[in-house]
């Protein structure tokens, strides 16, 4: 079966949700973690969204993530290796009815981990844009129920604008410094 796509207004109970799920991976990231964020739609208050917590796991190495596939598994992931993104690793849970995702990259891959982290903060800060990105996603959601393609097709273009505002307005530095310190404090462990 299909994944059925389904928008709902913002839950008050995802970023608990993303913790307890945080709390669950950590001991198996641990010894290469540098950090794992909240991100996507759930990580935005206020954002209506596909009730999937994503999460984006910073690593000190992505390929050392593949040994720890089934110790993921174990915790009920798929693990689907790069899934078209290369130096990425991405886990889903959940099947068709998707719960969780997970996104790894390595801590030099700052383009994706920044992207995401500024498209998310932009959205937060950005009342007008989230708004908009919240219409727009209900619109796809009752357009294309069983279509997960031309759900995130849809939404490609405004994703793009958003993303580029997003990256001309976010300043990476506190982040930047902040993973810096942590991968040191990973290496030293």
């Amino acid at each position: 079966m299909a994944q059925h796509i389904i928008v709902v207004p913002y839950d008050r109970a995802w970023p608990r949700r993303f913790e307890q799920e945080r709390a669950l991976l950590a001991p198996v990231l641990v010894p290469i973690a540098v950090e794992i964020f909240h991100i996507g739609s759930t990580a935005v208050p206020g954002l209506a969204a596909k009730p999937i917590i994503d999460l984006m796991a910073v690593v000190t190495e992505v390929a050392l993530v593949d040994a720890r596939a089934a110790a993921l598994e174990r915790l009920g992931y798929e693990y689907l290796g790069e899934f078209g993104l290369k130096g990425r690793r991405y886990l889903r849970k959940g099947g068709d009815e998707r719960t969780h995702q997970v996104h790894i990259f390595g801590g030099g891959d700052e383009a994706n981990i920044m992207r995401h982290l500024a498209l998310r903060d932009y959205l937060r800060t950005h009342p007008e844009a989230c708004a908009q990105y919240a219409a727009l996603k209900r619109e796809l959601a009752a357009l294309y129920p069983y279509s997960i393609d031309d759900y995130c097709s849809g939404k490609d273009a405004l994703v793009r604008t958003l993303e580029a505002q997003a990256l001309a307005w976010f300043d990476p530095e506190p982040y930047r410094r902040a993973l810096t310190a942590q991968a040191r404090a990973a290496s030293g462990r």
